[in-house]
């Protein structure tokens, strides 16, 4: 049968109509699983993430085979070496998305609790209740553990999960879904709970930031800039997202210089190719003379290459010059931009102008100076004395996380359970009407 192309105004694909179709099937039967999740008790939705991470451990043969085929398209395709290593699993990795999975079930349940409760003058009481936001859209592109972390996570929140993954990773992410579903279906929950979309059409990612005929509540994107980009641009439906994640270590003058070196090699090469990874290295001029060379050679050392201004350029000879351009990058790689500057007010004023109010960290032993960092800093994860590489939602305790926000509504940093709740009045009275 002919397919006819189906316009969707704001998007740059067209969606033909057997997609469509399919598409709105896909949210059709999600909000219709959200009601059974969202009003599903506390110990049912545990018991389905245990079943889903002893599931995702069974299937291991299965899920890392269709991985290496991943990651063998991906390196034929020519693909850079950070997205091939945020694509990569091995035993330890795919262990540790299990692990995660289990984790969040043993989370307290985000649903029903209460938030507030007060008593009015004429004898209501108003309870603030949280619930399920419903459905959750999440498009993502190389990283397969997404794929059980958003799942694992709406489950417990107790919502439904579209979940779209990238064509780099779409191999590994159906067969972690195929996982995913059987597990709530041997928990009886519907396995429509989790979706993932089985096209690599990117028309699909158009359907989905229409909204899905309003069976879409929220969309969270995880991917690189121009992902981002379309779907902060196009999403009728709100967002939960960060555009870039220019991160950046200030070494204030009362740093200890061993513990400098540390929290800034973690920050930048514990995994480079992270969000939360450092890429800009400010060092106050008053402590430039005894700790830049250092936190310079020990970056370089570690395979690092290092851009920077003519002061960090005249500390090291293997340091090439930093553009303008180098101050706004997240290079997702080992590669980092430093610069020296005249004290706090200046580092501030550097991390508003070229910073992506992501996750920010000082080094300092003058406490006065610490809480000026985190007080004037506005960016969602603000850090004294530790790596930026901690702005990470099981690091923060909430088991796993379905996105960095850097927004100001809903929810802001790592997006865990309770982020993925949102709230309602209930208004107990006894007969009374308002006059």
């Amino acid at each position: 049968m002919k397919t006819v192309p189906v316009l969707n105004l704001r998007s740059d694909f067209a969606i033909d109509a057997d997609l469509a179709m399919q598409m709105a099937q896909i949210g059709k039967r999600a909000r219709a699983a959200a009601r059974q999740i969202g009003l599903a008790s506390a110990q049912t939705k545990d018991i389905a993430l245990r079943l889903i991470a002893e599931r995702l451990r069974a299937d291991r043969d299965v899920i890392l085979a269709e991985n290496a085929r991943d990651v063998a398209a991906a390196r034929s395709a020519g693909q850079t070496s950070a997205l091939i290593d945020r694509l990569t699993l091995d035993e330890g990795r795919l262990a540790a998305i299990a692990d995660a999975v289990q984790k969040i079930g043993a989370l307290p349940d985000p649903v029903g609790r209460q938030i507030a409760a007060f008593e009015r003058p004429n004898g209501l009481l108003i309870e603030r209740i949280a619930v399920p936001l419903g459905v959750v859209g999440v498009i993502f592109e190389s990283r397969p553990n997404v794929t059980a972390d958003a799942g694992a996570l709406c489950l417990k929140a107790g919502n439904a999960a579209i979940l779209r993954a990238g064509s780099d990773s779409h191999r590994t992410a159906m067969a972690i879904a195929r996982a995913m579903s059987a597990g709530l279906v041997a928990a009886g929950l519907p396995a429509d709970a989790v979706q993932l979309v089985p096209t690599r059409d990117r028309a699909a990612v158009g359907a989905m930031l229409a909204g899905l005929d309003g069976c879409i509540d929220v969309i969270v994107p995880r991917g690189g800039r121009g992902l981002v980009e379309r779907v902060q641009a196009e999403a009728r439906v709100p967002v939960f997202a960060h555009l870039d994640g220019v991160c950046h270590v200030y070494v204030a003058a009362a740093a200890d210089l061993d513990m400098a070196r540390t929290v800034v090699l973690n920050s930048k090469m514990r995994r480079t190719g992270i969000c939360g990874a450092a890429e800009t290295l400010l060092v106050d001029r008053a402590c430039a003379g005894t700790h830049l060379l250092p936190l310079v050679a020990a970056l370089i050392e570690a395979g690092c290459a290092v851009r920077g201004d003519a002061a960090v350029q005249a500390a090291d000879p293997r340091v090439t010059a930093a553009t303008e351009a180098d101050w706004r990058t997240e290079y997702l790689d080992a590669i980092i931009a430093a610069r020296v500057v005249d004290g706090l007010d200046a580092a501030i004023d550097h991390i508003e102008t070229y910073g992506s109010h992501h996750t920010d960290a000082i080094v300092t032993d003058d406490a006065a100076e610490a809480t000026r960092f985190l007080a004037e800093v506005d960016s969602a994860i603000v850090a004294h004395n530790a790596s930026t590489q901690f702005a990470d939602g099981g690091e923060f305790g909430f088991g796993a996380e379905i996105g960095i926000a850097t927004g100001r509504m809903h929810a802001r940093g790592p997006v865990g359970v309770e982020q993925l709740t949102t709230f309602k009045y209930r208004v107990h009275g006894s007969g009374q009407t308002r006059p």
